[in-house]
């Protein structure tokens, strides 16, 4: 069993690497041109499946983690929002799909777990219990985003747009932070914080100047 707990390690270790290298590829070439959507499409399946592999090894014994695996249903939660963004590019979509509400209530529902969780952590010992809060806090902000965005998103032509760079770079974020995590073996808030930090900086920049607030460059 450990043998093969082993050999799934590595093959989430490697499609986790190569979301990270074509996410990274998808952010420095044109953004909209072919390239740029192949590896996006690549980015998301190799996150996604780097994700479902480990979700039940954070279950098995010897490897239990909680917040791996909650922090696993988030990186899917990010990738799948940002591609179903695109999805409302179309005049032809007009609401949101059960898929579309499935997933961000689904998340909602995590992220007010790990609020929760975090907050218990205060009164009982809970191993990094204000990560759980910060990463909760997060999934509720853009859950309710989310939602909001639903009800929106046709009044706002760039709304899908915003939508999609949002998740997406968060994606791209949470391959960063496990890299440095995982790949370099620091376990620490900082470590898992500061990506985020960063990666928030970047995504309000993207925003802003897809609103036009920023002088506008081709994206």
């Amino acid at each position: 069993m450990e043998q093969a707990i082993t050999i799934a390690v590595y093959i989430h270790a490697f499609f986790g690497g190569l979301g990270l290298i074509t996410g990274i590829g998808s952010m420095a070439v044109t953004k909209g041109g072919k390239l740029h959507k192949r590896m996006g499409k690549i980015f998301a399946l190799s996150m996604i499946m780097s994700c479902i592999i480990i979700i039940p090894i954070a279950w098995m014994p010897g490897h239990e983690s909680l917040f791996l695996f909650l922090i696993s249903l988030f990186t899917i939660y990010l990738v799948l929002i940002g591609r179903r963004a695109l999805t409302f590019k179309s005049r032809k979509k007009l609401k949101a799909t059960s898929i579309d509400l499935g997933i961000s209530f689904s998340m909602m529902v995590f992220s007010i777990f790990m609020l929760g969780y975090g907050t218990y952590g205060f009164f009982a010992p809970v191993p990094d219990n204000i990560l759980y809060m910060i990463f909760g806090g997060l999934g509720l902000f853009l859950t309710i985003k989310n939602f909001l965005f639903y009800k929106k998103f046709k009044t706002n032509k760039v709304a899908w747009l915003l939508a999609h760079l949002t998740h997406m770079i968060a994606g791209m974020i949470a391959s960063i932070t496990a890299f440095i995590v995982a790949g370099l073996k620091l376990w620490t808030i900082t470590a898992w914080v500061l990506p985020s930090v960063i990666g928030t900086v970047f995504i309000i920049y993207w925003r802003l100047k897809t609103q036009g607030r920023i002088n506008k460059a081709r994206i």
